[in-house]
């Protein structure tokens, strides 16, 4: 899985995902400061699924028609420490089998909920 995290992503959390030997790169290292909308780019260009704490990204996808092929996943934990959220998306990863492709993921503690969304056709 290639993972691109988004700029609010702890970067403790982006080392644990590394260091667990995931494919990922993190906005807050090599791009800080980009849009959403390049975010979203950058990910379709290398076939990346975003993980972010920011919330535009369902309206992004919904309202604006951005659809990252590889998905997005928004994670919606509050109080954590910054290596909570790798440690919480490594059990996820571990004991779920879920496919993120074209899907808006949101994490909670209590559940993970997904919602379908499909390519433009063109």
């Amino acid at each position: 899985m290639k993972i691109l995290a988004n700029e609010n992503f702890p970067l403790k959390s982006v080392k644990l995902l590394e260091k667990a030997g995931f494919d990922i790169k993190a906005i807050a290292v090599d791009k800080p400061g980009i849009s959403d909308k390049e975010v979203i780019q950058l990910a379709e260009k290398e076939k990346r699924t975003i993980i972010t704490f920011d919330k535009d990204y369902g309206e992004l996808i919904y309202k604006h028609g951005f659809k990252p092929e590889a998905g997005v996943i928004f994670m919606r934990l509050s109080n954590f420490k910054p290596e909570d959220p790798g440690i919480y998306l490594l059990k996820v990863f571990k004991t779920k089998d879920l496919n993120f492709y074209q899907k808006l993921t949101v994490i909670d503690k209590e559940k993970i909920r997904q919602r379908i969304y499909s390519k433009p056709k063109g």
